[in-house]
């Protein structure tokens, strides 16, 4: 839902009740002798802000609840570092869980690792004795052969030579696939060492953050037990000096809200405002009783870390701002000339506002708009048209008689705070007044 913006009724205003205390004479009332009453709005110069007003809830960044640091490891929480609202940095030891039985383990990998490294040695070692055999065997088989063709050695003697030639070549084979096997074992006690290493490293719990923490889930002496999901020892809020604020907008005014437009909110716990940026529009839409919302993410500065996660947050996101234009009521466009008063003469198509002439007759200008509250409408190309007043409706009997019990100016509107005071933008333009009241 859309809000007129409270700065520019309060220029509007103080500018007409000028003119209506200055120049009252030139404010018509009438049409012609005996004409129609008309009510009137002045067309002035103000700032125009468009705002859409949502609710939102404020969370440290990246994470809605806050980042959860758990244990990793099975044991008994023997020492708690820090409390709630400890601050802590990136890395800092937050708890620790009773170290002896993982260190244990690890000791132990790291001397099987040992045996392994020297087994590696002992098969190089066999590796090159069987290249040594396999060297001598080929020798031999060499010269019995030489001797075999010479017919100074047996059949027999040259069998046992090729015997013991490829008997050498499969005790080779088998030293270097048993020295692969010895590097696999030395491979295999690195992986547990490594993990050993790792589990042990786990019973000391860093923040991985920095931030403040804001939930602590287990004391000292409890004992944690981590299955396939880590358990939860902490939350930490990631850095409060910048929060988000994430709000819910329905479908009807998503459009009009781009990233990096600006925002300004108030919280329940103070009496000042918080500014900010739209920083995010995410796509995960949210359907409630048929109303689609889609949720926003405002980032901004936490000024002395006032705002805490979870706080309520009245916003409002500047959509369109036109500063220093020429405005008038909307209720101008809606007015519709009784078929009496119509002026003499096609009146032309489009969007225009009603003028009084000094002869008493209505007037149409045909205008373009620009940026609207639903309050009041710049218009544009509006030469010749600031400092009139536009017609917005008829005089009735209910009008009148408001008149005859109000003192003030009685072509001057009414103007009321709406529901969400103090949460729109004001006006950039400096000295302008500001409404009470």
């Amino acid at each position: 839902m859309r809000i007129p913006c409270i700065a520019l009724r309060a220029v509007a205003a103080v500018a007409l009740a000028g003119a209506a205390a200055g120049c009252g004479d030139k404010v018509p009332s009438i049409g012609a002798k005996g004409g129609p009453k008309f009510r009137f709005a002045p067309i002035v110069r103000s700032d125009i802000v468009r705002t859409v007003e949502a609710t939102g809830t404020v969370q440290p960044r990246n994470t809605p609840s806050g980042v959860p640091v758990g244990a990793q490891v099975n044991g008994k929480v023997i020492k708690m570092f820090v409390d709630y609202n400890s601050v802590v940095t990136n890395g800092q030891i937050v708890a620790l869980i009773d170290p002896l039985v993982y260190d244990a383990t690890y000791k132990s990998a790291v001397a099987q690792l040992h045996v392994n490294q020297a087994n590696v040695d002992v098969r190089a070692a066999s590796v090159k004795t069987a290249e040594a055999e396999l060297k001598l065997a080929e020798k031999t088989f060499a010269r019995k052969k030489t001797l075999f063709e010479k017919k100074l050695c047996s059949e027999a003697d040259m069998d046992s030579a090729e015997e013991s030639l490829e008997r050498a070549r499969a005790s080779l084979e088998s030293a270097r696939a048993s020295l692969k096997s010895a590097k696999a074992s030395v491979e295999q006690s690195e992986a547990s060492v490594n993990k050993a290493k790792a589990d042990l490293d786990y019973c000391t719990i860093r923040s991985p953050v920095d931030g403040v923490v804001i939930a602590r889930k287990v004391e000292e002496g409890e004992t944690v037990v981590s299955s396939y999901n880590a358990v939860p020892v902490l939350t930490i809020a990631e850095d409060l000096k910048t929060v988000w604020v994430q709000a819910t907008i329905p479908e009807a005014d998503v459009g009009n809200i781009k990233v990096g437009q600006p925002v300004t909110f108030t919280a329940d716990a103070y009496r000042r405002k918080f500014k900010g940026k739209v920083r995010q529009i995410r796509l995960a839409s949210t359907t409630t009783s048929n109303v689609v919302t889609y949720p926003i993410i405002i980032e901004a500065e936490n000024p002395g870390e006032m705002l805490f996660p979870g706080m309520t947050a009245t916003l409002s996101i500047e959509t369109a701002r036109a500063d220093d234009a020429v405005v008038v009521s909307a209720a101008a466009f809606r007015f519709r000339p009784k078929e009496a008063d119509l002026p003499a003469g096609e009146v032309p198509r489009g969007r225009k506002i009603w003028i009084l002439g000094d002869d008493g007759s209505l007037e149409p200008h045909l205008v373009s708009e620009g940026v609207s509250d639903d309050s009041f409408t710049q218009l544009l190309e509006a030469e010749g048209l600031e400092g009139k007043s536009a017609v917005v409706g008829y005089e009735t009997a209910t009008t009148l008689a408001k008149k005859e019990d109000d003192p003030t100016n009685p072509f001057m509107p009414k103007f009321k705070r709406n529901g969400t005071k103090g949460t729109a933008p004001e006006p950039k333009k400096e000295g302008a007044p500001k409404f009470g009241k």
